[in-house]
């Protein structure tokens, strides 16, 4: 259960949140002691808390309509699902391949790379391309873009967002009549219109709208991802507080993945790390292998479904599945153009199963 569904003030309530207590399990591992001193509150109030928690715990599990071990399926039903997942093309072919389809929906996905890379151009991409309509092959959401760094261009989102719809329209084969209603539906502004837009400007701020996304989600219907960008900027530098840090960090991998889940979503979280290309070249390949700093260090490296790095090959930008449960390791070229993410135009069979 949720922390927001606790008979508590709105002052505990706001604590517990901005200091990481999102949900009644992430109470259980800390005493009233150390739960006082990271809300800054007095030993009885924290007593308190745990007093209530446990009497709305037992109160869930005698309820009949609450089963103590629910959603249990079969293997099989499982890999159905995995098998029909919907996917958010990023416009560049080769990269959508190794992908196997594109972004997953269900899932969580970081992205990482070096400034310039062209992560922002990325996130604004799928935020645009999720809105593809269905008969084109899309998914006709919408997008909720979350800027901690102030890097969204909503010009630049614009640009993009015309070439999406002039992409579309050019690949299909239409009666004039048809052609002529999406050329009249499918408009640039309608695009912009359907990206939700976020501003946040510090960690607080950034865990509040993610613990606010549920409810945004239910009353903003379709939404087909989530964009954070960046998911490091207000941790990575002059947060002492390592414990406190990680127990944020986690809640919000947390809540994302049942966001992700629920709404059958998909969600791409972008993050600055430092990459190291470790050329080793034979006679007849070269063989790419990276050496990371991770920005948030080793345990949110395991949050994310999938991790795919950004960097540079010479003057070319490639993508690399770094981690992933169901996708082999590989590399693919893409490029930054006037009109977004798109295949390299002189690439020819680069794709590289590492």
């Amino acid at each position: 259960m949720e922390i927001t569904s606790l008979p508590l003030s709105p002052t505990l309530r706001a604590k517990l949140l901005s200091a990481g207590y999102t949900s009644f399990a992430s109470l259980a591992s800390v005493s009233h002691s150390q739960l006082a001193r990271d809300l800054n509150i007095s030993d009885h109030d924290a007593v308190e808390i745990f007093k209530v928690t446990s009497q709305y715990t037992m109160l869930d599990r005698l309820d009949g309509s609450h089963s103590i071990l629910p959603g249990a399926r079969t293997a099989w039903d499982k890999l159905h699902e995995e098998q029909n997942l919907t996917h958010i093309t990023t416009s560049c072919e080769d990269l959508d391949v190794v992908l196997g389809g594109g972004i997953n929906c269900k899932e969580i996905t970081e992205i990482g790379g070096v400034p310039g890379i062209g992560k922002t151009q990325l996130g604004i991409q799928l935020a645009v391309n999720v809105q593809i309509p269905n008969d084109f092959g899309g998914l006709g959401g919408k997008a909720i873009y979350i800027d901690t760094e102030g890097s969204f261009m909503v010009e630049r989102a614009f640009q993009i967002a015309e070439a999406c719809v002039q992409d579309t329209l050019d690949n299909f084969v239409f009666h004039k009549k048809d052609f002529e209603a999406y050329q009249e539906k499918m408009q640039p502004k309608a695009f912009l219109e359907n990206i939700f837009y976020f501003r946040i400007c510090s960690h607080t701020e950034q865990v509040a709208v993610i613990n606010y996304l549920d409810k945004f989600i239910e009353e903003h219907k379709d939404v087909k991802i989530v964009v954070i960008d960046s998911i490091t900027f207000h941790f990575r530098q002059e947060f002492e507080d390592l414990a406190l840090r990680t127990r944020l960090l986690g809640g919000m991998a947390l809540k994302l993945m049942k966001l992700a889940q629920k709404y059958c979503l998909a969600v791409s979280i972008f993050s600055f790390e430092q990459v190291v290309l470790l050329n080793q070249v034979t006679t007849k390949i070269t063989e790419v292998s990276f050496q990371l700093t991770l920005a948030l260090g080793g345990s949110w490296s395991h949050a994310c479904t999938n991790r795919i790095i950004l960097y540079w090959n010479g003057n070319e930008r490639y993508a690399h599945i770094d981690k992933s449960p169901t996708l082999p390791a590989a590399s693919a070229p893409f490029s930054v153009t006037g009109k977004g993410i798109r295949s390299p135009v002189s690439n020819c069979k680069r794709i590289k199963m590492m």
